[in-house]
């Protein structure tokens, strides 16, 4: 009898994390050649996923290096992944980007911040992991002050805690973080939870009782998906869509809260900006369907905006 397809995916994704490049494929083919030989239902689906993986895999840059520790900013902001080494960074960047990292059991497998552009809320945003910091960081221990310089231009910051740690390892990367200056909006992400103990998160919680928690595992996405909300509350982005002739184009932009009908000109373009009459809203902020408006007006999450020339 075949293993239960749900069972089989949980497997598949577990044999699957943190590998790259030939290695990937191999198990990928590995697992094909596993599953019942059936053209519908469950099993069929799972065959489709991973020849796509396959495919997706060779296309893939197989390892990402940096040469330098400067990140250049993507999307509509930018989210630090924060930890003590070996805290999952790794794994749930890669889980939430589909990019390829090398990854390991052992601290320090990633030497340099990994940047990568995910979709979050419907825009676009950039995840950096930044590597372990060491206590002493903020005093330039491990090259602690140029990953600082990197983690003061993000907007937010995820810590990353595996569940079952100690607490005190994700403390001290915090005091470094304060010792630096550095304020930003920040969550919790209590990582590998699939491996944690009963009452594990909840010490957890209750130790980092200012931080808002994210229960998470790279094998459950439901759990990425949670925290995918979450980091999109923390960013307090809201979401503009444009529409032409009467079509509404599907990728969003984003903006800070207060943003007005200017500011939407302007993101579309510098010279619309000046030479714009009003707009046409339609959404939270109108009164009405339709409702015409002058630049100043501001603009409310889930607006739509016909700038009229």
């Amino acid at each position: 009898m075949p293993m239960p397809h749900r069972t089989f995916v949980q497997v598949a994704k577990r044999r699957l994390v943190g590998t790259v490049g030939s290695e990937r494929v191999r198990i990928l083919r590995a697992l094909v050649d596993e599953l019942p030989d059936y053209r519908s239902g469950p099993y069929a689906d799972i065959r489709k996923w991973l020849n796509d993986e396959i495919d997706q895999t060779r296309v893939r840059a197989k390892v990402i290096h940096r040469d330098t520790i400067a990140v250049r900013r993507e999307g509509a902001a930018q989210v630090a992944f924060v930890g003590p080494p070996n805290a999952g960074k790794s794994s749930l960047l890669q889980a939430l980007s589909q990019i390829q990292i090398k990854t390991g059991d052992y601290a320090f497998t990633t030497t340099r911040p990994v940047a990568a552009v995910t979709r979050i809320g419907g825009v676009r945003v950039q995840l950096i992991e930044i590597p372990g910091l060491l206590e002493g960081a903020a005093e330039d221990r491990g090259g602690g002050r140029a990953l600082l310089g990197v983690l003061r231009n993000a907007d937010a910051i995820v810590y990353c805690h595996v569940a079952s740690a100690s607490p005190g390892v994700l403390t001290s990367v915090q005091n470094e973080i304060k010792a630096a200056g550095i304020e930003l909006p920040a969550l919790l992400a209590a990582t590998q939870v699939d491996e944690a103990e009963e009452g594990d998160v909840e010490r957890v919680a209750a130790a980092f009782h200012d931080l808002d928690v994210v229960s998470v595992s790279v094998l459950d996405d439901s759990s990425l998906e949670r925290l995918r909300e979450a980091v999109w509350r923390l960013l307090g982005l809201l979401r503009v869509y444009l529409r032409y002739e009467g079509d509404v184009e599907d990728e969003p932009l984003a903006f800070r809260p207060g943003a007005t009908v200017e500011d939407v000109a302007h993101a579309i373009h510098h010279e619309l900006a000046t030479s714009f009459h009003a707009a046409r809203i339609w959404g939270p902020s109108a009164r009405f369907d339709g409702q015409r408006v002058g630049r100043a007006h501001i603009v409310a999450d889930g607006d739509v905006v016909e700038i009229v020339p």
